[in-house]
């Protein structure tokens, strides 16, 4: 029995996974799991015991973008245009909470990685793939115009060429070019993916959070050019009060691993 197309939480330890879920068509995503990814979104930022988020898919693909199979072929319909739109707006939503989400995020990225996938992926902090990885966006097969906010995190990983070519031509990048222009950080072979995503998740678990919070915040900031004097002082003053400094040089001295703070509220 074929169950309902969703998207699955699961934790352990300080790592939290969110698996889509409707292999039958290589994940793509319904309408339904765009919305309620952010709403999943909410609950894990709010969770005290949640480092460390990792976005993957069920079975040997992570995402082939958005489930067409919605909409009708008929492009007068206009049902069909607004459900479109509709969906469209949701994937942005979508991607913007992924953008947002105030803690580490990974993506574990096996198989198609397409449309709307590489719009969560490209959304995430991190992105380990294997050899079958495949990344592209095939708007221009589709005519659809790629939602801006995607395309600006295409461009700031990959550059503006790399993102023209994918546009351009809808064709998929292999997991080493891939690699090469920046739209994977790690290719490990597919047996040992698993284990390398959840190393990579609990060492960043285990680090100092407001340490690696202020990261997060700051390196975002400076990507969209956003950084301010205020935003420098504010996690400034979260590193002064919290005292991970002085943890880290005693534990240092010590040998003898750190027992930081709580992550930042």
């Amino acid at each position: 029995m074929t169950t309902a197309p969703t998207v699955h939480l699961n934790t352990s330890g300080t790592t939290a996974t969110l698996r889509i879920d409707h292999p039958r068509r290589k994940n793509a995503m319904t309408a339904h799991m765009w919305g309620l990814l952010p709403r999943l979104l909410e609950g894990l930022a709010k969770d005290p015991d949640v480092r460390v988020v990792v976005l993957t898919g069920e079975g040997t693909d992570f995402c082939a973008g958005a489930d067409i199979t919605e909409l009708t072929a008929d492009a007068a319909d206009t049902e069909a245009a607004g459900q479109r739109v509709l969906d469209d707006r949701l994937a942005e939503a979508a991607g913007e909470a992924l953008t947002a989400f105030p803690k580490p995020t990974i993506a574990m990225v096996d198989g198609l990685c397409v449309g709307g996938g590489c719009l969560l992926a490209t959304a995430c902090d991190l992105r380990v793939g294997t050899p079958r990885t495949r990344i592209g966006i095939p708007a221009a097969k589709l005519g659809v115009v790629y939602p801006a906010s995607s395309l600006r995190r295409v461009v700031a990983l990959a550059g503006p060429s790399t993102a023209k070519r994918l546009l351009f031509t809808a064709e998929l990048l292999g997991s080493d070019e891939a690699l090469r222009v920046g739209l994977l950080d790690e290719v490990v072979p597919e047996a040992d993916l698993a284990h390398r995503v959840t190393a990579l998740a609990d060492t960043v678990g285990s680090r100092s959070q407001v340490s690696v919070h202020a990261a997060k915040s700051l390196v975002d900031a400076i990507g969209a050019g956003a950084l301010t004097p205020d935003l420098v002082r504010h996690w400034d003053g979260e590193a002064a009060r919290r005292g991970d400094l002085r943890e880290g040089i005693a534990a240092f001295r010590e040998r003898r691993p750190a027992r930081f703070a709580a992550p930042p509220s």
